[in-house]
């Protein structure tokens, strides 16, 4: 049976997807042994994929600049697989910015 990526298709999904990244980076390789086929690729297909699902909800603007964001996180991983120079940190923090960023679309939509 061919591997089938998690897709996030809400915005609490997308929010948890960026926690469970947090505990996996930098190589996003599955340490329990129920996900062998996790890796880099297949977690940016899934969180580039969730960020399309929830697109209209974020808004045009709000999308750019995570999809940017995403593609930035991705070269500093994989620049720092060893977690050794500084990289895989710098794309940590662009985490907790992603999630910021998706708190305050979150309370203004609750606001609505």
């Amino acid at each position: 049976m061919p591997y089938k990526p998690y897709v996030p298709k809400s915005l609490s999904e997308l929010w948890d997807y960026l926690g469970h990244m947090m505990l996996s980076s930098p190589t996003f390789k599955d340490r329990t042994g129920y996900l062998p086929r996790e890796n880099i690729d297949t977690t940016f297909l899934s969180l580039n994929e969730g960020l399309l699902a929830v697109r209209k909800k974020l808004g045009e603007e709000c999308y750019a600049e995570l999809k940017a964001m995403s593609d930035k996180m991705r070269t500093l991983f994989e620049a720092d697989p060893d977690d050794t120079t500084g990289d895989a940190q710098a794309g940590r923090k662009i985490i907790r910015e992603m999630e910021d960023i998706l708190r305050s679309v979150r309370k203004r939509r609750a606001s609505k």
